[in-house]
């Protein structure tokens, strides 16, 4: 299954460490949470292949207490492709393991 959504950039603070996710749009959570059930890992986490701008990397989606899954931007990302609080991302994203 492979996804490609627009969103925002947004901070998400868990004392010591702060983490910038995008959050995946309702419908695709959705569809993702029913294709990967049988296959979810911890905390429900979705192995992913994910890719903004020109970057790919590996990683996964994690569900939020809305349903909707959060897709982390770790930092090597965020600075190569120019991403910041409150921008907005466009990312693609291949489930993996189904």
């Amino acid at each position: 299954m492979r996804i490609e959504f627009e969103s925002v950039v947004f901070r998400w603070d868990a004392r010591p460490e702060t983490w910038l996710f995008a959050d995946v749009p309702e419908e695709l959570s959705a569809d993702i949470a029913e294709l990967t059930a049988p296959f979810t890992r911890g905390f429900g986490a979705v192995r992913v292949e994910a890719t903004v701008g020109g970057t790919t990397w590996r990683t996964s989606i994690f569900p939020s207490a809305s349903g909707r899954y959060w897709l982390p931007l770790k930092r090597a990302v965020r600075e190569a492709e120019s991403l910041e609080e409150g921008g907005s991302v466009t990312a693609s994203l291949e489930v993996l393991g189904v």
